[in-house]
């Protein structure tokens, strides 16, 4: 039987990858293509589940088994080198790994200091944030937009995650689009199902974005990104660390029923007003 180890966001992505190769270049179930490889079903089961660290061997048998060759295992092998790290860097347009993390967690904890969280974005304005930002190509931008809203269908599962967005109000003040896309935006989120609590501009807590996903069966996953990079973290220091942080946070943010007060005195502010609030990098 195979011995499981911790698995991470990238090393459950990687088995996902593996179980879909399967999928679709076989007819073979996994107990199956576990019996052609003489492998113990368990073995297969939690190296698709990334939870087994497969051999070199390993890897090699399992894609010649789906009809791979050696171009394809040489790609799968560079990558999954670092399928069991504590931290994975990947660049900013791979978006698998981050959906999957996201969309199996049970709670999610966010924090933005300078823009609104990607799972509580209007259309509008994750499409002006983009068009701000200059790191997307203009003929991508439908696309990534598209794929931060499909994101969203998380929190209308039954089964969604329990969701805290901790967001600065430096955020709020910082201008994407026009007054309409703002007005919009504020009214998502005064009326969003789920918890959020507005750091006020006075508490002058500033610090990188951040996201923490927890799991039932799972360690947690600390989350930062920018424009160039997304970074995934399992260490359990920068867990403790983020966890200080969300503590902090607690403090001095406002209560929810004071940040949906503060969230309606943006939404009342004349259209004039957020038309001249001016422009600023997010």
């Amino acid at each position: 039987m195979a011995t499981t180890i911790p698995s991470t966001a990238y090393s459950r992505d990687l088995g996902d990858e593996l179980r879909r190769v399967r999928e679709t270049s076989t007819e073979l179930t996994g107990a199956a293509l576990a019996v052609r490889l003489g492998w113990d079903p368990s073995k297969l089961s939690t190296i698709e589940t990334g939870k087994y660290r497969a051999s070199e061997i390993d890897l090699v048998q399992y894609l010649s088994m789906c009809g791979k060759d050696i171009d394809f295992f040489e790609e799968f092998k560079q990558r999954y080198r670092y399928a069991f790290e504590e931290y994975i860097v990947q660049v900013s347009d791979n978006l698998r790994t981050l959906a999957m993390a996201e969309s199996t967690a049970t709670t999610i904890t966010s924090y933005d200091p300078q823009a609104i969280p990607g799972l509580v974005q209007t259309p509008e304005y994750a499409d002006g944030l983009y068009r701000m930002g200059g790191y997307v190509s203009e003929d991508r931008i439908p696309t990534v937009v598209q794929f931060r809203m499909d994101r969203q269908a998380i929190l209308k599962r039954h089964d969604r995650p329990t969701c805290l967005f901790y967001i600065h109000e430096h955020a709020l003040q910082t201008q994407v689009g026009d007054g309409r896309i703002m007005e919009d935006q504020y009214a998502r989120l005064l009326f969003d199902q789920h918890t959020i609590r507005i750091v006020p501009a006075d508490a002058g807590l500033i610090a990188t974005s951040c996201v923490l996903w927890e799991y039932e069966k799972a360690m947690p996953i600390a989350f930062t990104s920018t424009d160039l990079a997304k970074v995934f973290v399992q260490d359990p220091g920068a867990i403790a660390r983020t966890r200080l942080l969300f503590d902090r946070l607690a403090e001095v943010a406002l209560d929810e029923e004071q940040s949906r007060s503060k969230l309606a005195e943006y939404v009342s502010r004349p259209r004039e007003d957020l038309d001249d609030a001016g422009t600023g990098m997010a």
